[in-house]
């Protein structure tokens, strides 16, 4: 199972139900990081440093993050989803059908009707 971070704005609801379905997580706000203004770069390093890839509906700057610098432990970035037990299944999916989500970039974009999955190496 997977080794995840969650972002500050990454709703616990999802995390709790990854966690019931077996993947740890870790939240920023359980590292006491939360409220301290720390930039994307420093969030990801601390992701990367942990060996977890980073949850996030910061799709933009992590994106380009990426682009930039593809070392790290793994991005899954969201769509924003009201539906969080369906986030978490979904992300549950992905992770389980990738052996290493290290230094790849999933993109998890929420369609009308379902959900589509790009990952970019």
């Amino acid at each position: 199972m997977g080794r995840l971070y969650g972002n500050e704005n990454f709703p616990y609801p999802v995390v709790e139900e990854l966690r019931r379905l077996g993947h740890d997580v870790l939240t920023i706000q359980e590292t006491g990081k939360a409220g301290q203004a720390l930039s994307d770069e420093s969030v990801l390093a601390f992701a990367t440093m942990e060996g977890r890839a980073l949850l996030t509906f910061n799709r933009k700057h992590f994106i380009y993050l990426h682009q930039r610098n593809p070392n790290h432990a793994g991005l899954i970035a969201c769509t924003f989803n009201s539906d969080f037990a369906a986030l978490a299944r979904q992300i549950h999916s992905v992770v389980e059908d990738d052996k290493s989500l290290t230094g790849r970039l999933i993109r998890m974009d929420l369609l009308p009707s379902e959900w589509e999955k790009i990952v970019i190496k």
